[in-house]
């Protein structure tokens, strides 16, 4: 096998698991994917197998070294789903229970009893975030409860834990390396956003030993070296860096200044622009740490959405559709929604409102609603609540967006594109290529052995407002409407 300069990228995220082998001139020459599944053992409870998510790794690599037998990667690349937390026996590299997934709501009570003590303001400052059963501190601490001697266990340094990038990279490097980016970091909330490392009054807060946490790196680090045995591919290969997706997204659209935003729409969705230094939003949103390099970090603001594209799958099985597709044929054979809201709080509600226990709802049916409408209204819902997530944004950078640039699996449909230019009332820029944070991941990479990959500016389509501003109105009303209904038992 020859090394010709190629970079592996791998995306591991919450519905799927992909690989791309991407050439130096951008090309991609192989691709591979998995579809993973999620299970909800109680309301709303979240989890995944992490032996499943490493198993899946391994199967798209062995994809690709399939497709390219005689290519040697001259590094690896990782983007990852964020704030899923995995928990691990350090000597046996065995998951002392499920991947509890970013979208789960079982630290609830853990989170409402910190905000009820007045920790918000605190945990605000000091990482960028406010109290959420997203982040992964609180899901940590539960773990620690939960499993029989994990505590124990965990203060004597047997164990480790990490959100996906580090459970990945202590496979592939067989358990030498247990690290993080500061991205991904950035995230668990218990990183000092300032100092860039793990804050030890936050770890006492959330009752977590330092000694459970990985490492945390630059995003473009040397993170480690494929060992013989983890995967099909050639041991020796370099990590050479670890984002998670959005961020990896962001890098990957090529946005470099503060005001340009990025929306990745996947089971959930990701609104996030760069920002001069670390942000307190004052309108429901995160600060966050885009991405590090050897010329500092790199810091944004972000606007979290628990349930998007995925409330297009929901619909389906609802509706009885055949797939997404039938659904959105299905939202445009009517000219409007016919006064129907559907409000996804399937996972509580994320950003700007912050409620973990909103619940979804369908609101505004008459005698004369049909299927269709809801399927349209489902995807107004989609389109809203990103416009919530960038009207919240624009007040917190005291400037208009003058649009977005859009990526994800669920940007392939066009009807959907359409309806957010209309709603947000701003241009929406969809790339050729829908992934970017495989894309964004490998730039970085390569970037860190000297080589340069083009970004995806080119080959762009451009989605200009259409809708007449009555109508824009109209949806913007009654969907505030719902939203609120939806909080009325929180």
């Amino acid at each position: 096998m020859t090394q010709s300069g190629t970079i592996l990228a791998i995306d591991q995220g919450t519905s799927n698991t992909k690989a791309l082998l991407i050439a130096p001139d951008g090309t991609v020459i192989a691709r591979a994917s998995r579809a993973m599944t999620l299970q909800h053992p109680q309301p709303g409870w979240a989890e995944q197998s992490a032996e499943a998510i490493w198993a899946s790794v391994q199967a798209v690599i062995a994809d690709l070294v399939a497709q390219a037998p005689d290519d040697t990667p001259a590094a690896l690349a990782i983007s990852n789903q964020r704030e899923t937390i995995v928990l691990w026996d350090a000597a046996t590299s065995k998951p002392l229970a499920p991947a509890i997934s970013w979208q789960c709501r079982r630290s609830s009570t853990r989170c409402h009893a910190l905000r009820e003590a007045g920790y918000e303001a605190l945990l605000l400052a000091r990482t960028g975030l406010g109290i959420d059963p997203l982040f992964p501190a609180a899901k940590l601490a539960w773990l620690l409860d939960a499993v029989p001697d994990a505590r124990t266990r965990a203060q004597a340094g047997e164990l480790r834990a990490g959100t996906i990038d580090a459970w990945l990279l202590w496979n592939l490097t067989g358990g030498a390396v247990h690290a993080t980016d500061h991205g991904n970091a950035s995230r668990t909330q218990l990183l000092d956003l300032e100092r860039g490392a793990w804050d030890a009054e936050l770890a006492a807060l959330f009752g977590l030993p330092l000694s459970l946490l990985p490492e945390v790196r630059a995003s473009d680090s040397h993170f480690g070296t494929v060992v013989a045995g983890a995967t099909t591919l050639s041991a020796g290969i370099p990590v050479h860096a670890m984002m998670g997706d959005s961020h990896a997204a962001l890098f990957g659209h090529g946005i470099t200044a503060p005001g340009e935003a990025k929306v990745t729409i996947g089971t959930g969705s990701s609104i996030m622009t760069l920002s001069a230094a670390p942000v307190r939003s004052a309108n429901g949103l995160s600060g966050t740490i885009a991405w590090s390099r050897a010329d500092g970090i790199r810091y944004a603001i972000e606007g979290n959405i628990t349930v998007s594209g995925q409330a297009a799958a929901f619909a389906t099985r609802l509706l009885s559709a055949a797939d997404e597709t039938a659904l959105s044929a299905l939202a445009q054979t009517v000219e409007d929604s016919g006064g129907v809201v559907f409000v996804p709080a399937l996972a509580g509600l994320g950003a700007p409102h912050w409620q973990d226990r909103a619940r979804g709802l369908v609101t505004g049916m008459t005698l004369g609603t049909t299927p269709a409408h809801v399927a349209r209204a489902t995807f107004e819902a989609i389109a809203m609540q990103i416009v919530d997530v960038c009207r919240a944004m624009e007040v917190d950078i005291g400037a208009p967006l003058p649009g977005v640039c859009v990526d994800g699996g669920a940007t392939r449909d066009t009807f959907l594109m359409q309806l957010l230019a209309d709603l947000l009332d701003r241009p929406v820029t969809r790339r050729a290529n829908a992934e970017l944070s495989a894309l964004g991941a490998a730039r970085l990479a390569a970037a860190a052995i000297g080589l340069d990959l083009p970004d995806a500016a080119a080959d762009s389509t451009v989605f200009h407002p259409l809708m007449r501003p009555d109508q824009r109105k109209t949806i913007h009303r009654t969907w505030q409407a719902a939203i609120r209904r939806s909080l009325v038992d929180v």
